[in-house]
């Protein structure tokens, strides 16, 4: 399912205009991407955990010349799936 179809189906299911449930989609994108970028998590309760992730920095190979590289640490954001996504 891509955005558009998520915002359809939102439209369909709340039973307002593809409008609104676009701005409601691009709404809760902004907020939730906002909470990981202040290193804050967002949790749904019966859907999943949104959360910031620390990677530290490491080793790495390139797989074509087999030389070592220094991958940087960096945050990502990751999902974790609640119970009740889960038993679906």
């Amino acid at each position: 399912m891509n955005k558009a179809e998520l915002v359809k189906a939102v439209a369909d299911q709340a039973d307002i205009s593809q409008a609104e449930a676009g701005r409601a989609v691009d709404a809760m994108v902004d907020v939730v991407t906002g909470a990981l970028k202040k290193g804050d998590s967002v949790a749904i309760a019966g859907f999943g955990t949104f959360a910031a992730k620390h990677r530290k920095a490491r080793e790495g190979r390139n797989p074509r010349t087999g030389e070592t590289v220094q991958i940087p640490a960096k945050t990502s954001g990751a999902f974790k799936a609640g119970s009740k996504l889960k038993d679906l």
